[in-house]
């Protein structure tokens, strides 16, 4: 996350935390009613313009939220470019690394339950972790030594277990990474330069004990580096529930929020909303992944908790105000209070080092970059193809941007969509 207001996460580089004609505006919002909406946020209005009218981006999706009102939309586009079908609240996007606090969420729940606590060492669940092995000397070798500290929950939620990231890892683990299989992220069909992703293992099981057999980039809890530790924590959350975690999350997540538009595989029945996603190549907006042939229509290795979500920017919303409520949305309290808050404050292991990093200046919660001092309030993460989401407490504000590009970083929509939407709100707050 270069420096972003909220979060970012990343695909092969690194990103954080969607208008076209008139006709199309028309077919999703009578006209009155969206100049009055995008009158209301004049920043963020003018940079969805700049992006969809010089056809960078097929279309963008932004939904923002305040206190308990439903959200706000603006959306501008088509789901393709070669599409006439306007992009809305219920259309699909990728939403990769946004996957992350879902997963961080959920673990979290089995924290409320007495589960787990955040300081127990996963070995309890996972003995294939008991005597992990730490780097020496990364960029040449895997010769290790002995680790010191056993993971703990809060080690997998804050990026600090010592893990690595096949987008992120570089020298021999990278290698050893894509040779077992440990490669949970998927992007296309066809090969794409630079995207490329190999086979990822069978299942979560095969994945944990594959991972836990390969040495750690740093001793747990010194230092944040971003990696498949929410991956992981989906096998730890099935474990400990005895439920698969997409189950899981579906019977106690999605379900309980009416979330009736996230998936790890799109049904054929929903090809007709959902977006393609698009690598920027020269200025131009080239399709890596169209709906009709998306890698996303197949069924996944397994259920990726790091980066494999599909949703909409209602159910995204819907998951903000859960969250922007501590735990509870229309009278169904998934959460408590408590741990809610806990889950969104910065749950770093003191002394642990983001220097350099998406966080540096930040803390980090459950699977979400946590706003301090002037941003304190604030906690949430984006997505590879350019989605970014957040809530802000102290403002009683929630908001979801989606788009579909690659990579995240080639345009500021991901990086700057948070300041956009918190100086529309402050500004509005003036008048």
């Amino acid at each position: 996350m270069e420096h972003q207001v909220i979060a970012r996460s990343a695909i092969g580089r690194r990103g954080f935390i969607g208008l076209s004609s008139a006709a199309a505006l028309a077919a999703f919002l009578p006209m009155p009613v969206w100049a009055q909406i995008a009158d209301k946020f004049p920043i963020l209005r003018a940079k969805i313009d700049g992006l969809v009218d010089t056809r960078k981006v097929s279309g963008i999706v932004a939904a923002i939220g305040r206190g308990s009102a439903a959200p706000e939309i603006l959306a501008k586009g088509t789901l393709a470019l070669d599409s006439q079908v306007p992009v809305d609240i219920d259309s699909l996007f990728r939403v990769y690394s946004m996957t992350k606090p879902v997963t961080g969420i959920a673990a979290m729940m089995l924290v409320d339950q007495g589960k787990i606590t955040l300081d127990q060492p996963i070995s309890d669940f996972l003995p294939e972790f008991k005597n992990m092995t730490v780097l020496v000397d990364g960029a040449n070798s895997l010769d290790a030594v002995p680790a010191k500290t056993a993971i703990t929950l809060r080690h997998l939620l804050t990026h600090t277990a010592g893990l690595g990231y096949a987008i992120i890892t570089k020298g021999p683990l990278l290698k050893a990474y894509v040779d077992a299989g440990i490669n949970p992220g998927q992007v296309s069909r066809k090969p794409i330069p630079g995207l490329e992703r190999g086979p990822a293992t069978p299942d979560l099981a095969t994945f944990s004990k594959r991972l836990a057999a390969l040495p750690l980039i740093a001793e747990p809890g010194t230092k944040w580096s971003y990696s498949v530790s929410l991956d992981l924590l989906g096998h730890l959350i099935a474990v400990i529930s005895g439920m698969e975690f997409e189950a899981f999350l579906q019977s106690q997540m999605f379900d309980p929020l009416k979330m009736k538009s996230t998936f790890f595989q799109v049904p054929e029945s929903e090809i007709p909303r959902f977006t393609t996603n698009y690598g920027a190549f020269g200025g131009f907006a080239v399709p890596i992944d169209t709906a009709a042939d998306s890698i996303y229509l197949d069924k996944p290795a397994f259920a990726f908790g790091g980066a494999g979500l599909v949703s909409s920017a209602r159910d995204y919303d819907r998951f903000l105000h859960m969250l922007m409520n501590f735990g509870s949305l229309d009278g169904v309290q998934i959460l408590s209070q408590e741990t809610a808050k806990i889950a969104m404050s910065n749950l770093l292991p003191e002394g642990a080092d983001t220097s350099g990093t998406w966080v540096s200046g930040a803390g980090f919660g459950a699977g979400g970059r946590v706003g301090i001092g002037a941003e304190a309030g604030a906690f949430g993460w984006g997505g590879a193809a350019g989605t970014n989401a957040f809530v802000h407490t102290g403002l009683q504000l929630r908001a979801t941007g989606m788009v579909q590009y690659m990579p995240s970083n080639v345009y500021d929509f991901q990086a700057d969509f948070p300041k956009w939407v918190i100086a529309d709100v402050i500004a509005g707050m003036g008048k």
